[in-house]
C-alpha cells in the first residue's frame, strides 16, 4: 500500500474535510479527492461519507485510521529528527492557551529540558481550544493543553487541573459598589460597571454569571484584550471588572492590586486536559513530557 495515500487519508481523518486536508497537505483538492478513491478502490471499500459540510469516516475508515496514524506519526517524527548521532536531541512540539502555558506548563517543561539525560528541545504555539486541537490532529503538535475534551478516538485527553475563577475589580470598584451589596442584592449591582474579556462574547464572565448568579452579564465588553495577562493589567489600572483564573491574580489579590468581588460557597472552575494523538505516548520524549506536566499539575492549585 502505498504510504502517501495513507498519510493523505490521515490527513482527511483528522481534517474531516477534502479542503482542509488539502490545505494541510499543500495538494489541490481535486488531487486529494483522488487519492482517497484510488485507496478505497485498492481496499474495495469506502473510508468516508461525502456530506455537506466535510467528511464522516466509514467504521472501517475509523479502524484504518486507529491502526496507520501512529505508526505514520513515527515514520514522520523518525524523517524529521534524522538518523544522524547528533538526533538524539528530540523536538517536543506544545500548543495550548498563551496564558496557561506561559505561566505553568513552559516553566515546568523548561525544568525538565535541563535534566541531564533526558534532552529535548522544546517548541511552543499558543491558540484557542479548537486551533490547538485540530493542529495537534494535523500533526502540526506532539502535545496539547486544552480546556475542551477532544472527541473521537484518535486523540487522547487526560484531565490535568481545574482552575477557580475569580471576580476581581480594582480596590475602588468595591469600595462603590459597597460591603455586602452583591451578596444582598445580586449581579444588578454590577450593571454600571465596564467589563473586561478576551472576546465581546465573554467567555469567562458568562460562565461565571451561570454558574453563580444563574443569569447572564447585562454589561456589555467595554475592553476586550485576547490575554488574560492584559485582562489582570487592565482590572488593575481601573478599567472594571473581569472573572480571572486564581492562580493568574493571586499575587495581586495579595498584593492589593485588585480585590475579590465576590467570594461564592462553590466557586466555577474549568478543567484543563493534556492531550495527544492516540499511540504517540509510544514516542519517549512525548511521554516523559506527558508524565512531568501530570507531575506538576498535582502542585497547582
Amino acid at each position: 500500500m502505498d504510504l502517501a495515500l495513507l498519510r493523505t487519508f490521515v490527513t482527511v481523518h483528522r481534517a474531516g474535510s477534502f479542503t482542509r486536508a488539502a490545505a494541510l497537505l499543500g495538494l489541490s483538492q481535486p488531487a486529494v479527492t483522488s487519492q482517497i478513491r484510488t485507496l478505497e478502490r485498492q481496499l474495495g471499500r469506502p473510508l468516508f461519507l461525502r456530506q455537506a459540510r466535510g467528511v464522516t469516516p466509514t467504521t472501517i475508515g475509523d479502524e484504518l485510521a486507529h491502526k496507520a496514524a501512529p505508526h505514520l506519526d513515527a515514520l514522520v517524527e523518525i524523517a524529521e529528527s534524522g538518523l544522524e548521532e547528533d538526533s538524539a536531541l528530540r523536538t517536543l512540539h506544545l500548543a495550548g492557551p498563551p496564558e496557561f502555558t506561559a505561566e505553568r506548563a513552559l516553566p515546568a517543561l523548561t525544568e525538565l529540558t535541563g535534566e541531564d539525560g533526558q534532552p529535548f528541545a522544546l517548541r511552543a504555539s499558543f491558540g484557542t481550544a479548537e486551533e490547538t486541537l485540530e493542529g495537534l490532529a494535523a500533526g502540526h503538535h506532539d502535545l496539547a493543553i486544552s480546556t475542551v475534551r477532544p472527541r473521537g478516538a484518535l486523540l487522547s485527553a487526560t484531565a490535568l487541573c481545574d482552575e477557580e475563577h475569580v471576580l476581581v475589580a480594582a480596590p475602588h470598584w468595591a469600595e462603590r459598589i459597597g460591603p455586602g451589596a452583591l451578596r444582598r442584592s445580586g449581579p444588578s449591582v454590577l450593571e454600571d460597571v465596564p467589563v473586561i474579556e478576551v472576546h465581546e462574547s465573554l467567555p469567562l464572565v458568562a460562565r461565571y454569571w451561570a454558574s453563580v448568579f444563574d443569569s447572564r452579564p447585562v454589561a456589555p465588553g467595554t475592553v476586550v484584550v485576547p490575554d488574560l495577562r492584559a485582562v489582570l493589567a487592565c482590572a488593575t489600572a481601573g478599567a472594571g471588572l473581569a472573572v480571572l483564573p486564581r492562580y493568574l491574580c493571586t499575587g495581586a489579590l495579595a498584593r492589593g492590586d485588585v480585590v475579590a468581588l465576590h467570594e461564592p460557597p462553590v466557586p466555577p472552575l474549568r478543567t484543563y486536559f493534556l492531550v495527544v494523538r492516540t499511540g504517540t505516548l509510544a514516542m519517549p520524549h512525548i511521554a516523559r513530557a506527558h508524565e512531568w506536566l501530570e507531575r506538576a499539575a498535582a502542585d497547582w492549585s
